[in-house]
């Protein structure tokens, strides 16, 4: 197990220096396998080579009685290939450095015996069973053997060092954007500023990609920070004013001495401001909400459609409102598609009274398409491209309060909870031809 106080360099250098010397093992086994083969194999073709030079020779001799080794390797023999001529347990012909520890009787063949090869092949010979045998030392194939292991316990120490040093010059120069990655990314961190360049971008290879990917986070994570810091502004500025509103009420209820019935007055609009700051919570609450905690269950969003329509009616049981689609089965939670619809519902009657609302659900192929519309006065382009903004409200909304006292809330809403369930917000708008808000949501989760 490598030990984490390493430094990535050198865990890299460590892996390609340990993999060389694998790699050098398994070359040096193998080329050491394959040559001792075929020193071998040389070898013995070197026996059979001469065996075949002198064997027809050493049936003569063995016929014609002559016991003269010379006769024998007279011809193109090898000098350090020995000769010998037996018949049955007696040798006949013996070159002059013939090892004398060679068994007379040898099986046929061509084989290794001990320190040497030997070649044993049956005479043709009248007087009894004749043998041919030829040595040959293995001197020369031992010494090689040695020098080849001395060579590769000498070099493998090399390679190794050569190896890890090469490795941890490379890992050295492919580390060096990482290190200025992390240089950036501490400069980004300490200076909080988000939008600044990150080295590397804009390439192709991994590291490029690295850079790219944490450039695009970290500017999505500026965009989100300064949506938070206007959204808190706006929350702030919100909360800011029915508490000044209810502070102002207190103290002018408790500068002087009332009767009964204006205490009672002054509790009921202090209630009000309550309401409506409890309101504007359960709102913030609602747009803060994660998307881990929804809470995914099939809703008949048909049934939820009218549930909300009948809330909205309660509300404002002079507004003309209507539903009509099919049902359709979202998996969804319930209680935030629930609202959505309801602040759909409180925006047309809001900013469209007296004008007549109507609420379809439909299918659009995957999609459960749930559609608003009245046909109030309408909004004009400058204004529409706004609406959805958390906080925001048409100046008009603003002076009159909002018909309802809203906070610029309700579309913005609409728009989290669509999204957070995979879907979008999408209204349409022109002065005079009324407003239209659609919500797409998918049918599978």
């Amino acid at each position: 197990m490598t030990s984490p106080h390493l430094t990535l360099r050198t865990r890299m250098a460590l892996s390609v220096g340990l993999a060389c010397v694998f790699v050098a093992l398994l070359l040096s086994a193998g080329l050491y396998l394959v040559t001792q083969n075929l020193v071998q194999a040389a070898q013995l073709s070197k026996l059979s080579s001469a065996a075949s030079l002198v064997k027809e020779r050493a049936e003569t001799d063995v016929q014609f009685g002559r016991l003269d080794p010379d006769d024998l390797t007279r011809q193109d023999v090898p000098p350090d290939v020995q000769v010998r001529v037996s018949l049955g347990r007696s040798p006949l012909i013996v070159s002059r450095q013939f090892p004398a520890d060679l068994p007379l009787e040898v099986a046929p063949g061509v084989y290794r015996l001990g320190d040497r090869y030997v070649l044993a092949q049956q005479l043709d010979s009248r007087g009894g069973y004749a043998l041919l045998t030829l040595a040959l030392s293995s001197q020369g194939t031992d010494d090689a053997r040695r020098a080849f292991l001395q060579a590769t316990f000498i070099i493998l120490p090399v390679t190794l060092l050569l190896a890890c040093l090469g490795a941890w010059w490379a890992a050295g120069r492919m580390l060096r954007p990482v290190a200025a990655l992390e240089r950036s990314a501490r400069l980004i961190g300490e200076s909080g500023d988000l939008t600044r360049p990150v080295p590397g971008a804009g390439g192709q290879d991994e590291l490029s990609r690295l850079a790219n990917t944490l450039q695009t986070t970290f500017r999505q994570l500026q965009q989100t920070r300064a949506r938070e810091v206007q959204f808190l502004r706006a929350a702030a500025h919100d909360l800011r004013s029915p508490l000044a509103a209810l502070k102002t009420r207190v103290a002018l209820s408790l500068s002087r001495e009332r009767g009964a019935e204006r205490y009672r007055q002054d509790l009921q609009e202090v209630g009000l401001d309550l309401t409506r700051l409890g309101a504007l919570a359960e709102h913030l609450l609602l747009l803060a909400r994660d998307p881990q905690t929804l809470r995914r269950v099939p809703v008949p969003l048909l049934e939820a459609a009218t549930d909300a329509l009948d809330a909205a009616r309660s509300r404002y049981p002079d507004q003309d409102m209507d539903v009509r689609g099919e049902a359709l089965i979202l998996p969804a939670d319930r209680i935030l598609i629930g609202q959505a619809i309801l602040n759909l519902l409180q925006n047309a009657a809001q900013h469209a009274a007296g004008a007549q609302v109507l609420l379809s659900v439909e299918r659009a192929g995957e999609w459960a398409s749930l559609q608003v519309q009245d046909d109030g006065p309408g909004v004009d382009a400058a204004v529409l491209a706004r609406l959805g903004e958390a906080f925001y409200r048409p100046d008009e909304a603003r002076r009159t309060g909002g018909a309802g006292g809203g906070h610029g809330l309700g579309l913005a809403i609409v728009r989290q909870v669509a999204e957070l369930h995979g879907g979008s917000l999408e209204l349409f708008s022109a002065p005079g031809q009324g407003f239209r808000a659609l919500v797409r949501l998918p049918l599978s989760g």
